[in-house]
């Protein structure tokens, strides 16, 4: 646990167009502690890539304290990334990061911000989560990270975060492991945080809310697809796990979501198709491989009927 006299930097680098509300969530439990004991337990330096004011998501601007061509010393460093964090491709600021690494700073990626540590090669070796919204893009693009469905992972001197109100879960967490459970506790009654939520609390509804499904049987089969996107499996093989025939399973699709079998699992595909249109660079070549398309055109077809326009319309949409 810290000394009452000792004051913790964190660091706050915040790309144009980074969520607010992740932001608010990481630093007001750090403002509060200070507020609850009367001390400077931590302060917080702001970092833009030239040092200008940086826009959040609401078109707020927050003033800068210095740019990431300076040197930086704290003890925690977060990373805050824009809205399509794929987007960004900076070396000045990569570069940056893995100086901060190397300093033995803990590198914090915040909703979006686990690209950024992952483009400057520092989440090899490490659990990691992101927010369920990237999570598609994220496998693609860095297929031998270990990434969970979690709210935030702690592994060693790597840290990520789902964003959102889990900033708040993971920040009074650190608070915790520094400075005690009584003050973890009077900043989580602050804030009206009745019930504390686990690092590997899940991030979305489950299956059961998302689909309005009840049926386990039907549940078991779309939590298959949606871990079979690549490489679909069959139908045998899907009635095999929820332990029915096929014509029996196809029976209980159309009783309890309205849709075939094969209509499931073809939105369940062309939903994450959409994500990687509109969030990566990745060719429709391999976005239709990767969601298990055997061909552009056939993804195309599909994609057209289900959205409205083809994937490459959409993307310049």
């Amino acid at each position: 646990m810290a000394k009452a006299s000792e004051s913790r930097t964190i660091g706050l680098l915040l790309i144009n167009d980074f969520a607010l509300m992740s932001y608010a969530s990481i630093v007001e439990p750090f403002r509060a502690a200070n507020t609850l004991t009367g001390q400077p337990l931590y302060r917080w330096v702001h970092i833009s890539t030239d040092g200008k004011p940086v826009r959040a998501s609401n078109g707020a601007m927050i003033l800068a304290d210095q740019s990431v061509s300076q040197p930086l010393q704290c003890e925690m460093l977060f990373v805050f990334a824009a809205g399509d964090p794929t987007a960004f491709q900076e070396a000045r600021t990569f570069a940056w990061l893995r100086r901060q690494a190397l300093k033995n700073t803990v590198l914090v990626g915040v909703s979006g911000g686990p690209f950024l540590l992952a483009r400057a090669g520092l989440l090899e070796g490490h659990s990691v989560t992101i927010h369920w919204d990237h999570r598609p893009t994220f496998v693609e693009m860095f297929p031998t990270l270990h990434v969970e469905s979690s709210l935030y992972v702690i592994d060693r001197r790597r840290v990520t975060c789902a964003g959102g109100i889990a900033g708040l879960d993971l920040a009074i967490e650190l608070i915790e492991r520094e400075q005690g459970n009584a003050l973890a506790n009077k900043v989580s009654e602050w804030f009206i945080r009745a019930e504390p939520r686990p690092a590997n609390e899940p991030q979305r509804l489950s299956l059961r809310e998302r689909y309005g499904v009840s049926d386990d049987r039907v549940l078991k089969v779309l939590a298959r697809m949606e871990a079979t996107v690549e490489e679909p499996i069959s139908r045998v093989k899907l009635a095999k796990i929820a332990g029915v025939s096929v014509r029996s399973l196809e029976r209980l699709f159309i009783k309890h979501s309205a849709r075939t079998l094969n209509e499931a699992y073809l939105q369940i595909r062309l939903n994450q198709a959409h994500q990687l249109v509109h969030k990566t660079n990745m060719t429709m070549t391999n976005i239709a491989l990767a969601c298990g398309f055997q061909s552009s055109s056939h993804f195309s077809r599909a994609f057209k009927d289900r959205f409205g326009s083809a994937p490459s319309r959409a993307r310049g949409a």
